[in-house]
């Protein structure tokens, strides 16, 4: 041989030999995972993440995937957001290292032991769960836990070699085998579209695939390489030997695997949570019989067990085929794969045939458990209702399935005592011990069992106004404090005073400057009587001191009123009477201090008239020309206003009742409603009516209408009829003489006819069209000798034009709804109120005038233990001064005047504080409030404001207090009709019962050491300087590092947790 041979020969052997090295390595690695295992373990060591105080430089959060948009990881961002807006900041946030910021910045998902059950979490005020929401619902806690059987048949299914011990190290991420079948068959199916392609998906890509991948699919290469990589960074995040990685993969797999979704359930993850909703099986009695089987002699249970749990892990590749549609093709399928695992000796051919026996029936869709009593999760719901609000989370469904634990600022403990008091309320025995009857209270006879009980109770911490208890015995989701509108009597005395007392600083502070002969020259209209009084004062005050605000509010508490009930008042469009509790009330004057102490009505009423005729003045200086000038354009306009509101008033009444209904159905209930006292009347006012709103009725349609509805005994003659018929036509009278005529409302008779022409008019375009139409109708109203009910009307127009300007001072102070009642029963109640927002009211006047952030959510831990895991805290800002605190000052001495000596004074020294052994502990504490009591009623009024007729809705007795220097709320016992006007009691009963709790509220109250009881929260405590992580166990964090809150604001505990 040549030297060129030997060389060429040579060559050829080193490339052999070398192909034969990088083949045999290529395999060795294949088989073995060696490179890898040392080069992703390293890299594993540099993907870690630590969760520090305040906001993290270093953490992103995934963008897609079932899994991160389920648990909320998705939405942090903007969760975070939202969160920083209301009031709430970073209190501990996670540290992603440069590697795993890099990596997930290139589209990888991070290593790290991801959580297979999560949900919302609710916790009170001192770490104690309230509410724990789990999905999936039912998994294996480890390998060991999970049948053999399964193990071996899923395995067999979906990733043979998984557990292969032969090779520690080996990448469970990559099945070489199945992924070159799976290359191979993606090729072909290039040349011909018709050939299969089953995917070379291993378990651990398939965990990717359905939990980060958009949608759970696969829908490109790069997301294939991108679920591959990430489940191989997975698996050797704890080091090159990957045995108990992939173990932990056998377990994530079958405790999370999509299994579709069932109507009633929502959506179905892993095989616990399938068996129960596909087939009604009990997870726990599975594995039992799945663990004890006998593979030689299996019983048909037993058998019909593991084919059902089969049938779910071969289902899971098209799971809302196969459970949701295709019963016959799954049973057939899973017959299929019971034959291959026989003839593959994964079970013995007795368990095979066993199982084919049984059937694959789908069992109905499973009841939910009973939940626990809506009255005893009514705090839970608000803070449920608060956080999804704050979070801006869709439905109850996706809040419950969010990665959160929420630490609220419930007291779990009280409020359980207190919905226990509650509920002994409607018990007639528990009610008598409780001292509920007796005089103003319950009378002997009455049920008890009717009466609706709640109780709201807030604590002032720093600059936020907490929610401590939020109760009611009602079983429905129906929260009474915060969600109803009722009549709380006198209570909103306490919100007249407050405006009373806000008037008299105003106008103090617009003269306070002036001398004497500046308050002398002072033009003030002889109706406003708060003016005049305050100017008078001024000018006889002598020194600086007695001009001052306080001076000037002391004084106004001491002006006097007259109880006297023996007045009609033009209010509310009309003439109305008014009554006191007591009759020594109406027999004299007294102060404003005194009438508030004992809760007298006719004072408020006066009281309030001032209040409306001050407003008045301030918005129409010229108003008594309104009433002298019977010619100015504004008088005119007013009256114009009037005719236009009051008509649409009548017109949205009257289309509300005929919405919905055909033309001929809304005649029927016209004629319906046209009185018949004589024949010739009757006659009359049926033409008048049919041919008002009928214009174009023939004459046969118009007789035979008028013999079905007049009696037998009183049929007209044709003659009549046709006398009727001409005399009554439509164009025979205005608008006004056919309402007259036929005694219906002509703007009822208006809009008949308009809607018998256009039959599906919106009562927007009713009320354009009749624009032109009301006006007329009100032509009376313009005539100069109606002067009186012009006027009438015009002071109407005025009132409410005031109360809306009352109306706004009320929603600044916390009034929860859009407008008022314009009339002076305001002062008592009439326009309603919610016991929450009375409480909010307390809660400023407690704070001297400043409000203060309310809140029922202290901290919100999202993702805990993972490189998401962000914790928010509520750090309220100072509030806003609404009330000035000399206002603040005075009322809340009144509302202690009413404890000490007024219509409360039967809880006066009942909150006497108590030490950890319940024993009293120091003087009793201070307590204030304002008692209501309502009964509201529909009223009919005649000449003189003289009652007609009364009818019974609703009787409630309220009480709104303060306790000591933190504590503030209200308590309130009302009934609805039909059962309404049995019931006589007074506000009486809510202080008695206030005073059933408190013990409970004592126990809340009592200074004590950092150690907190069940009934005094952690969050009132001064807050430490530094406060050590914790996990949500209680364990201290690794390298766990905070700061606390400062004095006088919440105190925070985040979770927090190292993973490395």
């Amino acid at each position: 041989m040549s030297r060129r041979g030997w060389i060429l020969a040579g060559m050829a052997v080193a490339v052999c030999g070398g192909a034969y090295i990088v083949v045999s390595l290529v395999t060795h690695e294949a088989r073995t995972s060696q490179w890898q295992a040392r080069y992703m373990s390293r890299l594993g060591k540099s993907l870690t993440y630590e969760i520090l105080p305040g906001p993290s430089d270093s953490i992103r959060y995934p963008h897609s995937g079932p899994y991160d948009l389920r648990l909320g990881y998705e939405r942090l961002g903007e969760f975070g957001e939202r969160l920083l807006r209301q009031g709430y900041v970073t209190t501990a946030q996670s540290r992603m290292s440069y590697d795993m910021v890099r990596l997930m910045d290139q589209g990888i998902f991070p290593p790290y032991r991801e959580k297979t059950q999560a949900g919302l979490v609710i916790r009170d005020c001192n770490a104690l769960t309230m509410s724990l929401d789990r999905y999936p619902q039912r998994q294996y806690d480890n390998f060991d836990a999970i049948p053999k059987v399964l193990v071996s048949s899923l395995l067999f299914v979906e990733n043979q070699n998984l557990l292969n011990p032969e090779y520690p190290m080996m990448n469970p991420a990559l099945d070489w085998r199945r992924f070159s079948r799976a290359v191979m068959d993606q090729g072909i199916r290039l040349v011909d579209r018709g050939h299969g392609a089953p995917g070379g998906s291993t378990l651990a890509t398939q965990i990717e695939k359905y939990r980060h991948s958009p949608e759970g699919k696969t829908q490109s290469i790069a997301d294939k390489l991108r679920q591959m990589t990430s489940a191989s960074l997975r698996a050797y995040r704890d080091g090159p030997d990957t045995q108990r990685a992939r173990e932990n993969i056998v377990v994530d797999y079958v405790n999370t695997v999509p299994m579709s979704a069932r109507a009633g359930h929502g959506e179905i993850e892993g095989l616990g949570d399938a068996m129960f909703v596909w087939y009604g099986e009990d997870f726990a009695e599975v594995n039992q019989l799945l663990r004890e089987m006998d593979p030689r002699r299996p019983s048909p249970r037993a058998a019909q067990a593991y084919k059902r749990a089969l049938s779910l892990i071969i289902s899971q590749r098209r799971p809302s085929y196969h459970l949701r549609r295709d019963d016959t093709n799954l049973d057939a399928l899973t017959g299929s794969y019971l034959r291959l695992l026989a003839a593959s000796n994964v079970i013995t051919a007795e368990l095979r045939d066993a199982a084919l026996e049984q059937s694959l029936d789908k069992a109905a869709p499973p009841q939910r458990p009973a939940p626990e009593p809506w009255v005893t999760r009514k705090a839970v719901n608000q803070v449920r209702n608060d956080v999804q609000h704050m979070l801006g989370v869709e439905s109850r469904y996706d809040l419950d399935r969010l990665d959160l634990t929420v630490d609220s600022t419930i007291n779990r403990e009280a409020q359980r005592l207190v919905t226990q008091t509650l509920q002994r309320i409607r018990n007639k025995d528990d009610a008598r011990q409780m001292g509920l009857y007796g005089k103003n209270l319950l009378r002997d006879g009455d049920d008890p069992s009717k009466l609706v009980a709640s109780l709201t109770l807030f604590e002032r911490v720093g600059n936020a106004s907490v929610v401590r208890v939020q109760a009611d015995n009602v079983d429905q989701p129906f929260d009474i404090n915060s969600g109803a509108r009722l009549n709380l009597g006198s209570t909103a005395k306490l919100r007249t005073l407050v405006t009373y007392l806000e008037v008299i600083d105003e106008i103090a502070d617009r003269y306070r400057g002036m001398s004497v002969a500046e308050l002398k020259a002072i033009d003030v209209p002889r109706q406003d009587a708060l003016t005049r009084w305050t100017v008078d004062y001024l000018m006889k005050a002598k020194t600086p001191a007695e001009r001052s605000r306080q001076a000037v509010l002391e004084a106004a508490m001491e002006r006097k009123y007259s109880g006297n009930a023996g007045e009609a008042f033009f209010t509310g469009g009309g003439m109305q009477a008014f009554t006191n509790f007591e009759k020594w009330e109406g027999e004299r004057q007294m102060t404003v201090r005194v009438a508030f102490q004992h809760s007298v009505n006719l004072v408020f009423i006066r009281m309030m008239r001032d209040i409306v005729r001050y407003q008045v003045w301030q918005e129409h200086p010229d108003a008594a020309t309104l009433f002298e000038d019977r010619d100015s354009p504004r008088r005119r306009a007013y009256l114009e206003q009037f005719a236009d509101e009051e008509g649409s008033s009548f017109m949205t009444a009257f289309w509300q009742r005929y919405r919905g209904k055909t033309n001929d159905e809304r005649l029927k209930v016209l004629l319906d409603r046209v009185k018949l006292p004589t024949p010739r009347l009757a006659a009359v006012r049926l033409s008048v009516t049919l041919l008002s709103v009928r214009p174009d009725t023939d004459y046969d349609t118009f007789a035979r209408t008028l013999r079905e509805r007049l009696p037998k005994k009183f049929q007209p003659s044709e003659e009549d009829l046709q006398a009727l018929f001409v005399k009554y036509g439509h164009d025979k009278f205005n608008l006004n003489d056919r309402g007259y005529l036929s005694r219906i409302h002509p703007l009822e008779l208006w809009m008949m006819e308009y809607l018998g022409k256009h039959p599906d008019a919106t009562l927007k375009e009713i009320l354009d069209a009749s624009e032109p139409d009301r006006q007329t109708v009100y032509a009376w109203l313009f005539k100069t000798r109606s002067k009186l009910g012009q006027d009438a009307r015009i002071r109407t127009l005025l009132e409410r034009e005031a109360f809306e300007k009352i109306a706004m001072r009320w929603h600044r102070l916390g009034y929860p709804f859009e407008s008022l009642t314009p009339s002076y029963a305001t002062a008592v109640g009439a326009s309603g109120d919610r016991p929450a927002a009375l409480a909010e009211l307390a809660g400023i006047i407690l704070g001297n005038g400043v409000d203060a952030q309310p809140a029922a959510v202290r901290t919100l831990a999202f993702a805990g233990q993972t490189p998401y895991a962000t914790t928010y805290g509520l750090r309220p800002q100072p509030g806003k001064p609404l009330i000035a605190p000399e206002i603040a000052t005075l009322v809340r001495r009144s509302m202690l005047d009413v404890v000490q000596a007024g219509t409360a004074k039967s809880i006066n020294g009942a909150f006497v504080p108590v030490n950890r052994k319940g024993q009293p502990q120091g003087a009793p504490l201070a307590v204030g409030g304002k008692t209501g009591t309502g009964d509201q009623r529909f009223q009919t009024y005649g000449p003189g404001g003289r009652v007609i007729s009364s009818r019974a809705v609703n009787r409630s007795a309220t009480f709104v207090f303060v306790i000591g220097e933190r504590y503030f709320g209200t308590v309130t016992v009302h009934v609805r009709e039909p059962y309404a006007a049995r019931y006589v009691f007074t506000s009486a009963l809510a202080v008695r019962v206030l005073r059933s709790l408190a013990p409970q509220i004592s126990a809340m109250a009592a200074p004590g050491s950092n150690d907190a009881t069940l009934l005094r929260c952690r969050d009132t405590q001064a807050a430490p300087t530094m406060t050590t992580l914790q996990l949500p166990d209680g364990s201290p964090a690794l390298d766990g590092r905070a700061g606390g809150a400062a004095d006088g604001n919440l105190a925070f505990a985040p979770n927090g947790v190292v993973d490395k």
